[in-house]
């Protein structure tokens, strides 16, 4: 079976396919976010409302029956404590005036009066609480509905549904937006099974959709609450919903133009990359490569010129970068084999020649040497074989540090102890003297003994060879923070940064070979770098009036 493979497709069909995702499937969900709305936001939305201002009102009913049984108790009690009638009519009167809502407080001498007075007040639709005085006598309180409206549904005044407040499911106790039509067409929409339904559990009943009312009844005290939902208030919920629609709708328009614009623009952006490499290669920029923005809809066409192009420019520029780089490893070679010949020339041959003469006079029996010239003799050969041995060690040195297989074993080092040993390794002086600027306590440094003695022996051999004559070399140490610090300097000409920046490297001297006046390898500070990295440490050269070569080396102060 033929393994299956994405066939890039042609610009026409992917203009089609662009199309079709891009207009045919964002109208279509437009469509469907139409419907939805209409079908379901609507209702959903009007039913939690209705059943949320239900609740807030079932609330303020709540604290309006609590704070008038407290009021009627407190009433009652001051009643217990009058002595006369005529006390108790002037209490009820003054109190009746100041205490909101309240439209008659009277005294029932018995349980009939009170029943009749209850009676007659539902008959007016008014509600009534009462209690029991010490006297056997009972305290009535009749309340006014228009407060009652005022103080229920104040928090409601914008809404415009209509709220009805039933006692018994009879009488009307309050209501808000209240119309005599709406009040008896909702009446009559009840349940048959109203009186049987659980207390404080909201009932959403209705034959309008999108007009649900909701139906509240409480048991104690006995009454409930009617919210129904106007055909205002749903026809400015479905345009409020339309307008959304409309913005989703445009929002899809938007869209839509937005993707066939960015493709068009982006179709544009790769074929004008194809040129331009076309152009660059003409010039000879064999490096340049088209760079394609590439996803499903890249067209094949481009892809496969793109994929041609850059493998051929890419040949090309392999070819060059090859030749290129054996032009330079010739170049590299032939001047490492110069600078090679050059010192062992200057640097091998000296000490070669005076050990050969040194020898040679040691040799000859044709005269007699008194001891002081054999001993003189033998210095120098051992001076020049000493120093046939450190230009050797520099040498194999070399390929260790390139190679980054320089190791090192850092330990606990005293630098008094280096200073000293490194002065005593140094050939000669030649009238320069050496000042160590170190304080008897100064912290020990994490090194390799050795290595660091080298790197002392080269700033030491480099400070002498180029330093003025009959001048200090100087040697400071301090410490910052968790660094030791080693400063080495000398007094000769000002060295530029540009000549300090190539100091580090092979072969390379502040003398050049035309006035070479020094003896050296041009090593000694490439070897000194590659040693104290390998010690975890760094250098830096630097040149200043006063002092015309300074090394600074930071290594790290050991902890013990």
């Amino acid at each position: 079976m033929k393994k299956f493979k994405f066939q890039r497709l042609k610009i026409i069909e992917q203009i089609a396919i662009v199309f079709f995702f891009a207009v045919v499937i964002p109208m279509s969900i437009s469509g469907f976010i139409i419907n939805n709305i209409n079908q379901q936001s609507v209702r959903s939305q009007l039913r939690e409302s209705a059943s949320l201002v239900a609740t807030m009102v079932s609330d303020e009913m709540d604290f309006l029956f609590r704070s008038s049984s407290t009021t009627l108790n407190q009433i009652a009690d001051a009643l217990n404590f009058l002595p006369t009638e005529r006390q108790k009519k002037l209490f009820i009167s003054e109190f009746a005036k100041k205490y909101p809502h309240c439209e008659k407080i009277i005294v029932a001498k018995s349980q009939n009066e009170l029943n009749k007075i209850t009676a007659e007040a539902e008959e007016h639709e008014k509600t009534i609480m009462s209690t029991k005085l010490k006297n056997g006598s009972f305290l009535a309180v009749i309340y006014n509905t228009q407060g009652m409206d005022i103080k229920l549904f104040k928090s409601l005044e914008n809404d415009t549904r209509q709220i009805y407040i039933l006692l018994d499911n009879k009488h009307l106790l309050a209501s808000h937006n209240y119309t005599p039509e709406v009040f008896k067409e909702t009446m009559s929409m009840l349940p048959d099974n109203i009186n049987s339904i659980s207390s404080d559990t909201p009932l959403i009943f209705g034959d309008e959709k999108n007009q649900p009312i909701v139906y509240l009844k409480f048991k104690d005290p006995k009454y409930s609450i009617i919210v129904t939902t106007t055909e205002t208030m749903a026809r400015y919920s479905i345009v409020e919903n339309r307008i959304k629609i409309i913005l989703s709708v445009l929002v899809a328009i938007l869209s839509t133009m937005l993707v066939i614009s960015f493709y068009i623009f982006y179709l544009y952006i790769n074929i004008r990359q194809l040129f331009k490499a076309i152009l660059a290669l003409s010039k000879g920029n064999y490096e340049h490569q088209i760079r394609l923005y590439k996803t499903s809809f890249t067209p094949y066409e481009i892809v496969f010129l793109t994929d041609e192009f850059n493998e051929m420019a890419s040949e090309i520029h392999k070819s060059y970068n090859e030749l290129a780089q054996k032009n330079k490893e010739l170049k590299d070679l032939n001047e490492f084999r110069s600078n090679l010949v050059d010192t062992v020339s200057h640097e091998l041959r000296t000490p070669l020649t005076s050990i050969q003469g040194y020898t040679s006079r040691l040799m000859r029996t044709d005269i007699v040497l008194d001891d002081e010239t054999k001993q003189k003799s033998l210095r120098i050969i051992k001076e020049q074989s000493e120093r046939l041995k450190r230009l050797i060690d520099d040498l194999l040195t070399i390929p260790d540090i390139e190679g980054m297989r320089l190791r090192t074993v850092n330990t606990n080092v005293d630098l008094k102890q280096v200073f000293e040993q490194a002065e005593l390794l140094l050939r000669k002086h030649d009238g320069h003297e050496i000042v160590v600027d170190i304080a008897p306590d100064f912290p020990q440094v994490i090194a390799d003994k050795g290595r660091l003695e080298q790197v002392i022996v080269n700033l030491y051999e480099n400070a002498v060879k180029y330093s003025y004559p009959e001048s200090q070399i100087i040697t400071e140490t301090s410490v910052e923070g968790a660094k030791a610090v080693i400063n080495v300097k000398n007094k000769c000409d000002r060295i530029t940064q540009d000549k300090l920046d190539t100091l580090y490297d092979k072969f390379i001297r502040l003398d050049d070979e035309m006035t070479r006046t020094t003896r050296g390898s041009g090593l000694g500070l490439f070897i000194v770098k590659g040693l104290v990295e390998a010690m975890n440490g760094t250098i830096e050269l630097s040149s200043t009036d006063e002092f015309g070569f300074i090394a600074k080396i930071t290594l790290d102060v050991a902890q013990n």
